[in-house]
C-alpha cells in the first residue's frame, strides 16, 4: 500500500478575559470547551505509537489557563495545570507558534508583528519548557509574503497556508501543488509553505465519517507519484463535532480514535504524522508564491479579510490602530534616545504597547461591530499611556 500521510492541526483560541467572563453568563459553555481541551489527551492515551497532533494555542489562551487564580476556579471541571502538563507530550504533540493576542498579522501595521511574535514565544517557551517551535500558525491563517523575513528572524522553519492562495512558480499538477511542502521566499528569505487542504479541513470542522475521509484521501491522492501531505487544519474548541460530550457524535472519540484503530490493526495506509518528521524525511518540493487572505469564514471566502473589515466601524478602527501605532513607535524611539529614562516613563509606555497589542485581537473585529468597542477601550488605553509618556518625555 502506498502511505498517504496526514498532518492534524487544531487551533485554539479564546479572547482576553472571555472564559471568566464565560464562567459567569453561561458556565456549561466553558466547561465544553475546556472539557474539548481536556478530552484531546486523554483520548490519545495510549496511542503514542502512532497518534500526531498539531497544537497551536493563541498566548491569551495559554494566560488564562495557567492563570492560579482561573485554575482554581475551574478545578472541579478541568486540572488546568496537570492538562498543560499533558500536553507537552511530545510524543503526541507538536506545538506551533503564532501570534500572542490572536492578531490577523496582514492586517496589522507591520512594525507590531515582531512584538505579537516574540510574546507568545517567550510564554510559550515557559509553559512547555521549550526554546524552539518548528511551525507557525497564522491567527485565522490570514497570511501575506512580508510575514516571511519576520517568521525566519523568530526561528521557524515552515508555516501553514491555506490551498486557495498558493500559486506555482515551478511547474508542478494539482496534487503536487496541494500534497507536497513548497518554499516561498519573499526579500531574500525562504521558508517552507505548508498547505491546508480547504476541502477537507472544512469536512474536519462540520464532522465526519471515518470512512469517507479514508476514501477522499485514496482519491485525492491517486495518482501522486510522491509520498502525499495531506493537512488538514480548523479550530479545535469551537463547534459542536469538538466540544459534543457524546462520545458518538465527537471528533477525538467517533472519528480520530477510530482512525487509529484500524491503523494499528493493519487495514489503513494513512500515516499521520508531525510535519517537522516529514518535511526531514521527504524535504520540500518546487517554489511558489502565496497570495494574501485567510482561511474561510462562515459565508466569507477569506481573500479579501471581509470577515474583519466589512463595515466602515472595522475599518475605522483598524486605521485608528495603524494611527495609535505609529505613534507608539514614534514616542517609544524618542524613549530610547532620552539619557537616562524614569523607571515611570518606561512603565507607562509599557502599559501602552500590551493595551496596542491587544487592541489588534482578530475577534473585536470577527464579530461585525459587536466587539469593536472592545479594541477603542484598549485603544483610548494607549492614547492616555502614550500622553503620560510624552510629559514625562518633555519634562525630563
Amino acid at each position: 500500500m502506498k502511505e498517504i500521510y496526514h498532518a492534524l492541526v487544531l487551533n485554539m483560541h479564546q479572547p482576553p478575559s472571555n472564559l471568566d467572563e464565560l464562567l459567569v453568563s453561561n458556565e456549561w459553555e466553558v466547561k465544553e470547551i475546556l472539557f474539548a481541551y481536556d478530552r484531546m489527551p486523554r483520548t490519545l492515551w495510549g496511542y503514542e505509537d502512532i497518534a500526531r497532533v498539531h497544537l497551536s494555542l493563541s498566548g491569551t489562551l495559554l494566560e488564562t489557563l495557567s492563570n492560579p487564580d482561573f485554575q482554581n476556579r475551574v478545578y472541579g471541571v478541568v486540572d488546568c495545570g496537570t492538562l498543560l502538563w499533558h500536553l507537552q507530550n511530545r510524543q503526541l504533540f507538536e506545538i506551533l507558534g503564532t501570534g500572542y493576542y490572536h492578531p490577523v498579522l496582514a492586517l496589522i501595521p507591520e512594525a507590531d508583528w515582531d512584538e505579537q511574535i516574540g510574546r507568545w514565544q517567550q510564554t510559550a517557551g515557559h509553559v512547555f519548557w521549550r526554546s524552539r517551535f518548528n511551525g507557525f500558525w497564522p491567527p485565522e491563517m490570514g497570511f501575506d509574503m512580508k510575514l516571511i523575513p519576520h517568521l525566519k528572524k523568530a526561528g521557524y522553519r515552515y508555516v501553514l497556508v491555506d490551498s486557495e492562495y498558493i500559486d506555482p512558480i515551478d511547474p508542478m499538477n494539482w496534487q503536487e501543488l496541494r500534497y507536497r511542502p513548497h518554499i516561498a521566499e519573499y526579500e531574500g528569505e525562504e521558508i517552507v509553505i505548508i498547505v491546508r487542504d480547504r476541502d477537507l479541513s472544512n469536512a474536519q470542522l462540520a464532522g465526519m465519517d471515518y470512512g469517507w475521509f479514508y476514501h477522499e484521501l485514496h482519491e485525492r491522492t491517486r495518482w501522486c507519484d510522491f509520498p502525499p501531505l495531506v493537512t488538514t487544519a480548523t479550530d479545535g474548541d469551537n463547534g459542536g463535532w469538538f466540544r459534543n460530550v457524546n462520545p458518538k457524535a465527537n471528533f477525538w472519540t467517533y472519528f480520530y480514535r477510530q482512525a487509529l484503530d484500524e491503523i494499528r490493526a493493519g487495514n489503513s495506509d494513512m500515516r499521520p504524522t508531525f510535519i517537522t518528521e516529514y518535511l526531514d524525511r521527504f524535504g520540500a518540493y518546487g517554489r511558489v508564491s502565496v497570495r494574501r487572505g485567510a482561511w474561510n469564514t462562515d459565508e466569507h471566502h477569506g481573500w479579501n479579510f471581509h470577515q474583519w473589515q466589512g463595515s466602515e466601524a472595522q475599518r475605522d478602527a483598524l486605521k485608528r490602530i495603524y494611527e495609535l501605532s505609529k505613534e507608539f513607535h514614534e514616542v517609544a524611539a524618542a524613549v530610547a534616545k532620552a539619557p537616562d529614562p524614569s523607571p515611570e516613563l518606561e512603565r507607562v509606555l509599557r502599559e501602552a504597547h500590551w493595551h496596542l497589542l491587544r487592541a489588534e485581537t482578530s475577534c473585536n473585529l470577527y464579530w461585525g461591530e459587536a466587539w469593536v468597542y472592545k479594541t477603542h477601550k484598549d485603544m483610548d488605553d494607549v492614547a492616555w499611556h502614550l500622553g503620560e509618556a510624552k510629559a514625562l518625555l518633555g519634562s525630563a
